[in-house]
């Protein structure tokens, strides 16, 4: 089911704990009690990283724009094209470009 090892009752509960998250305000209080800054960070520019790339930005100038390291890049795409979270994620906030 994940990449991040086998089920267990503490992915469980987290899955479970991040379904029942209703507004932007209880995301961010929840991600900064679980992630320090610097995750939070770096996820969101993952996150973005993966937008981008779905709409059709360049791969090098993604690195040049934001510098961003081509590994990280290299691991969103793959993600982007294997797994479906970020592609579902996108689409369902309507950050698919027309």
């Amino acid at each position: 089911m994940n990449s991040i090892g086998p089920e267990s009752d503490s992915l469980e509960n987290l899955l479970l704990a991040i379904c029942s998250v209703e507004t932007k305000e209880e995301a961010l209080a929840f991600l900064n009690d679980l992630c320090t800054g610097k995750e939070i960070t770096e996820m969101a520019q993952r996150f973005d990283t993966a937008v981008k790339l779905y709409n059709g930005v360049n791969y090098l100038s993604l690195s040049a724009d934001k510098g961003i390291s081509s590994a990280t890049i290299s691991r969103v795409n793959k993600c982007l094209k294997k797994n479906g979270g970020y592609v579902k994620a996108i689409e369902k906030l309507g950050l698919k470009k027309q």
